[in-house]
């Protein structure tokens, strides 16, 4: 079963080194965040993998951190996209 999960890792890790490649020559930013989102899937993956293969607790624990922080990431880059289309309009202001 080691054997497995050990080629499964580097299957992963290949995969990761594409999205890197994706990151680096992509032709819009949707596609490297898209890439960069492969990037953290494959890194939680692998994190988790060799969690198991070598009972680590603590790969476990980074890759779910590794996971809210991707997350994150996918949240900021939508706002900005979101903010980047709509037209520049003045701040609201309450009252008089």
């Amino acid at each position: 079963m080691n054997e497995f999960l050990t080629v499964m890792v580097g299957l992963i890790l290949a995969l990761l080194a594409l999205g890197l490649v994706r990151v680096l020559r992509g032709p819009g930013d949707a596609d490297r965040m898209m890439a960069a989102q492969l990037i953290g899937t494959c890194g939680i993956a692998a994190l988790l993998i060799i969690g198991v293969i070598g009972d680590i607790s603590a790969a476990i624990d980074v890759a779910l951190v590794l996971a809210l922080l991707a997350t994150f990431a996918a949240a900021a880059f939508a706002e900005c996209a979101r903010r980047a289309q709509q037209p520049d309009t003045p701040p609201e202001t309450e009252g008089p």
